[in-house]
């Protein structure tokens, strides 16, 4: 395999975690809070992170480079989620909504920095897909914690 092809796996990869801590997080999330549009929004977010992750085990299974076995809890703490248990155990759904916020964050720069790699058209085109709605979750998000405050 090419240097080339294991650096576009890496890529692939860690988006991969990024969406499947995403979906993690929104599930507790989702779970957690009181206000019912707050909940139906996270599972919404959650589907779509599972959607995106399925997307991209897609891609790394035509690299044949996926086991499936990556994006767990354990990867939610190391890629940003780290407040979110914390948050949801103990916090207002306002706390909840600032870490999902946090999240995205963590989720926004994986996706940046994945588009800074010459990426195949196709794969490409996957990753600004998916990163705008990334982006449209994190400003959704911002501004509805920023409302409730």
């Amino acid at each position: 395999m090419s240097t080339k092809n294991w650096e576009l796996i890496g890529v692939l990869k860690r988006l991969f975690e990024t969406c499947r801590d995403g979906e993690t997080g929104f599930r507790l999330a989702a779970e957690r809070v009181k206000q019912a549009e707050w909940k139906t929004l996270f599972q919404g977010y959650a589907e779509q992170r599972g959607q995106f992750a399925a997307e991209l085990q897609g891609e790394l299974g035509r690299l044949g480079a996926h086991d499936g076995k990556t994006g767990t809890i354990a990867g939610a703490l190391h890629q940003g989620w780290t407040g979110i248990e914390a948050a949801v155990t103990g916090g207002s759904d306002r706390a909840v909504m600032a870490e999902c916020e946090r999240g995205e964050d963590v989720a926004r720069k994986h996706f940046e920095q994945a588009l800074q790699h010459d990426l195949p058209a196709d794969v490409q085109a996957l990753v600004r897909r998916q990163f705008a709605a990334v982006q449209e979750a994190h400003d959704r998000i911002r501004a509805l914690e920023r409302a409730a405050q």
